[in-house]
């Protein structure tokens, strides 16, 4: 089959940052059936929790039944629809009518495609040819206005309503979903992760991170510079790289170090060591 020559290599990792008491991020690799989900759950007294922890079961168990040679797209998008369904009958049944929901971001690669389904600001880069773009739109107030050209995209950032949401799994009976799907390159790397990296990290700073030798090396980074910043919310993030076989990923060094890791702390960036 043309999809047995292609590897991938991934590093996941959820961090309840260094300001909240607990963690309402859930994220999911299914490596062998080229699955990614990054999720971040909203609503209080656990909600958020339950229901991104719910959505991520829900991908894997539908992912698991179907299996790879088998597995499309359009089975992503049933579980997400089925995650909304359940999600939305547990807050309003068991927690007395609660608004619970959260974002999804999944990525599914599969014959030279890659295939992306989001919901919410959680969001999709992708890193090729040294330039890392981000490939989803977040669904939110402030990219609307900007849409509306009410706003820059700079402006947006910093905007008081930055966090407000317009979309989401689990608030509502129906739901909306995006997607988009391209072709794959050797050696195309991806980000998966919710807002609580990118509210610490500009673009061109995950961006550096990614100059590292290997998925897990590009991950720490990530993670590591968004602790050193402050990480007032949950951090969350899935690095996957797409390699023919002819390309090996470089495995870490067994002395590795945290020399190695960028380090962003305030407008200045810098290694650790310096």
């Amino acid at each position: 089959m043309q999809e047995a020559k292609w590897n991938y290599f991934s590093f996941t990792q959820s961090h309840p940052g260094k300001v909240r008491a607990y963690n309402e991020d859930a994220c999911l690799a299914m490596l062998n059936e080229g699955v990614w989900v990054v999720a971040d759950g909203m609503g209080g007294h656990s909600a958020g929790d339950i229901a991104s922890r719910m959505l991520v079961d829900i991908i894997e168990q539908k992912v698991s039944s179907i299996g790879l040679p088998f597995l499309t797209v359009e089975h992503l998008h049933e579980a997400l629809i089925d995650a909304n369904t359940r999600i939305y009958q547990f807050g309003y049944h068991d927690l007395a009518k609660s608004i619970m929901g959260t974002t999804a971001v999944v990525l599914f690669i599969k014959e030279q495609q890659f295939h992306c389904l989001w919901v919410g600001d959680s969001r999709l880069y992708l890193y090729r040819e040294g330039q890392l773009r981000q490939q989803s739109r977040d669904h939110s107030q402030v990219m609307e206005m900007v849409e509306k050209g009410l706003l820059n995209e700079r402006e947006a950032e910093q905007h008081p309503m930055a966090n407000v949401i317009t979309r989401a799994v689990g608030v509502d009976e129906n739901i909306n979903i995006d997607h988009l799907s391209g072709p794959l390159q050797n050696g195309d790397q991806f980000l998966l992760c919710s807002d609580g990296l990118t509210k610490e990290l500009a673009d061109y700073e995950m961006a550096t991170c990614f100059k590292a030798t290997n998925v897990n090396e590009v991950g720490l980074a990530l993670i590591h510079s968004a602790l050193v910043r402050g990480a007032s919310d949950n951090v969350t993030c899935a690095v996957v790289k797409a390699a023919e076989h002819a390309m090996a990923e470089p495995t870490p060094d067994s002395n590795y170090s945290d020399a190695t890791v960028p380090l962003f702390n305030h407008q200045r960036m810098t290694l650790q060591g310096e």
